[in-house]
């Protein structure tokens, strides 16, 4: 997809490939004589770190750019979530019975898919952090509509290949988080948290600050699974407490079902529509 050269000066790719037929001298055998963006060890040093961010930042965005993509619907959720036919090997009950967000995970992305094709697959697509549990069910139920989808992965000590289902093309790595957490939010339309762990709350509150404090736009922000979210975290005392506004719990609504969501993004813009919707 990259652009054809359209300058009259000497392409970097051509002298790449001729530095690489050069004569084997201790000249052009010393480090110093690489090309520096051809030079790993260079790129790697300490000092290159605002370089590599801004690498990591662009490599996304222009092909993104080349494919169109407009906006996206963000899944967050846990990598351990099995699907329901694997739930037997879960690690534990809890685990076993959130299987069912698998499902609905699998099954919004379908749906939100096939909206996306109605404009020709660039506005609304699916991106997931591109690994196993809820993220493999976001980008399978983009497989299952026949849509492409997006994968933003992330280098981990104990490294684990994308999932089969990211549209190959739109499969992304990347060594800095915060660059990542913020492809995940530049083109969102909608913001959707599946049960999880560290990662998922991670991305969730990060994303709720930024929309907290008008850093970022507000998108429908849908939690799944009312039980797991109010368990794990006592919302209301934070509000009660002060340290939040009462105000910022309007900020989210709790979902079960990829139904559910569908009709709450569809109708986020209604105020009477959304204000109906009981224990928020």
């Amino acid at each position: 997809m990259s652009k054809k050269n359209r300058h009259p000066l000497r392409h970097a790719s051509t002298d790449r490939s001729v530095a690489a037929d050069v004569p084997v001298t201790p000249q052009t055998q010393a480090p110093s004589y690489k090309l520096a963006f051809s030079d790993f060890d260079f790129l790697c040093r300490e000092e290159l770190r605002p370089v590599r961010l801004q690498l990591e930042l662009l490599k996304p965005q222009m092909i993104l750019d080349e494919y169109g993509i407009q906006s996206t619907i963000v899944l967050f959720g846990g990598a351990r979530i099995p699907a329901p036919a694997e739930k037997e090997t879960a690690r534990t009950k809890t685990l076993a019975d959130l299987s069912r967000f698998y499902d609905e995970a699998r099954e919004f992305a379908r749906l939100m898919t096939l909206k996306s094709k109605e404009s020709g697959g660039c506005e609304n697509v699916i991106v997931t952090g591109g690994g196993p549990g809820v993220m493999e069910a976001g980008n399978r139920g983009a497989v299952d509509a026949g849509g492409k989808s997006i994968g933003l992965g992330i280098v981990l000590p104990h490294e684990q290949a994308p999932n089969e289902y990211v549209t190959p093309d739109l499969c992304f790595n990347f060594h800095y988080f915060a660059i990542r957490k913020m492809h995940f939010l530049m083109r969102a339309k909608a913001i959707c948290v599946f049960p999880g762990g560290f990662g998922t709350l991670d991305e969730t509150f990060e994303a709720l600050t930024l929309i907290q404090t008008g850093r970022m736009e507000r998108v429908p922000f849908l939690l799944f699974g009312r039980e797991f979210w109010k368990g794990i975290i006592n919302w209301d005392a934070l509000a009660d407490a002060g340290t939040i506004s009462a105000e910022d719990l309007d900020l989210f609504r709790f979902v079960e079902t990829a139904q559910d969501a569908m009709d709450l993004i569809e109708n986020w813009g209604e105020p009477s529509t959304r204000d109906s919707i009981p224990d928020r």
